[in-house]
């Protein structure tokens, strides 16, 4: 049989307040923009998260347990759905008690601490695992960093941290000419199983359903359930892994997304050969067919695949390292609110809002960005974490 993964990134940032200016540092510390994070929140809530669940629910119910699907839904995002939207959390409770959904571990504030910080990394993926515990009555087994940013080392760690199948990038520059619908085995571990990205599949549902341009268009469930199945005898698993607004607001419903994937999985089952699972399913009745080698940091990003959506240009070199240099002072006072501040800053989404790679990926970084430039999401950024250490500083002692 082969399995069918199908993957689900749910998350929403914290937004900054634009109007907190320079000449606020020292007088106020009002740095979130929560008008902007409820409405932006209650809108994708009606577009998607709310139907998008009934429909997952629908089908789990409709194909009887042989629909299964996955969800990493970030910390930060169960934060926001608790405060404007419960509706949402509840509506994730009722997939969780149909036992056909696995929830993912990841870091709790989505962020790219695994680049800076081991330590705060490990202490956000406990978090994360305590909240999913808490609200879903689950403990992952499955692990995805943020962004599915990914190396040899991270899997190391997350091997160490106990997890059984971590979910990477199937990147062309990785792979070579070896297919991503296989099981992996990260480089160095010894338990960990790896899960790839089938990022051509992927792709045609998350960005290029909607495009009339696309000599493919348009994609019926069946025509789709075609290509996923031309992979028997080449394969064992697919894994389509995509952000679940494509469903309802990246692709709106006028495109027919709800109407695909209400008929995909009959499509898919169609075929004796094919069924679905989750990640930890898929990977405990699989081997390994080779060794991944991944000495450098892969991600789902832009074409290279890389963090360069992050990190790379001084503004968004300088913003992260002088964030993670607070650390060590933000910890030490023991202000549980000063450190969850410190920790909404640490969220990725603020470094990609810094981004300039505006030629080839231009109107990737512009959706959702609540920025007119670059140089705006960094001016900020750093007023609110100028502010941030001016606040440690002054708790500390410190001149």
């Amino acid at each position: 049989m082969i399995s069918v993964c199908l993957y689900f990134q749910v998350h929403q940032p914290m937004r900054l307040n634009q109007g907190y200016s320079f000449f606020d540092i020292g007088l106020g510390h009002d740095y979130r923009d929560d008008t902007a994070n409820r409405d932006i929140l209650r809108k994708v809530a009606d577009k998607c998260y709310l139907p998008a669940n009934r429909l997952m629910l629908d089908l789990i119910n409709e194909f009887k347990g042989k629909f299964r699907i996955s969800y990493a839904i970030t910390g930060v995002a169960m934060e926001q759905f608790q405060e404007f939207c419960p509706e949402v959390l509840e509506s994730f409770r009722a997939l969780a008690e149909t036992g056909c959904v696995e929830f993912i571990g990841e870091t709790h504030y989505h962020s790219l601490s695994f680049l800076f910080s081991k330590e705060e990394f490990r202490r956000q993926v406990k978090m994360h695992d305590k909240v999913l515990k808490e609200f879903f009555g689950v403990k992952p087994v499955t692990f995805r960093n943020t962004e599915l940013i990914y190396s040899n080392d991270l899997a190391l760690e997350v091997e160490k941290m106990g997890y059984k199948t971590i979910l990477a990038e199937g990147a062309d520059h990785v792979l070579g000419w070896r297919s991503p619908n296989f099981v992996y085995q990260p480089a160095g571990c010894c338990k960990l199983k790896a899960l790839l990205k089938n990022y051509r599949l992927s792709d045609d549902v998350a960005f290029r359903f909607s495009d009339q341009g696309w000599s493919e268009w348009p994609v019926t469930a069946e025509r789709f359930a075609k290509w996923v199945h031309a992979v028997a005898g080449n394969g064992e698993v697919v894994n389509l892994f995509m952000d679940y607004e494509t469903i309802g607001e990246h692709q709106w419903a006028e495109t027919g997304i709800f109407e695909f994937f209400r008929a995909l999985p009959g499509a898919i089952l169609d075929h004796p050969d094919f069924t679905f699972k989750t990640p930890c399913e898929a990977a405990a009745g699989l081997d390994p067919k080779a060794q991944i080698d991944v000495p450098h940091f892969t991600s789902w990003a832009d074409l290279e695949r890389d963090v360069t959506a992050w990190l790379g240009n001084p503004m968004q070199d300088q913003a992260a390292e002088l964030a993670y240099a607070l650390e060590d002072r933000v910890l030490a006072t023991g202000d549980d609110d000063l450190i969850a501040t410190w920790r909404e800053l640490l969220t990725s989404d603020h470094f990609y809002y810094m981004c300039t790679k505006w030629f080839s990926d231009g109107d990737v970084h512009k959706y959702f960005n609540p920025y007119e430039t670059p140089h705006q999401a960094f001016i900020t950024y750093m007023n609110a974490l100028n502010d941030l250490t001016l606040t440690v500083d002054r708790r500390l002692g410190n001149k």
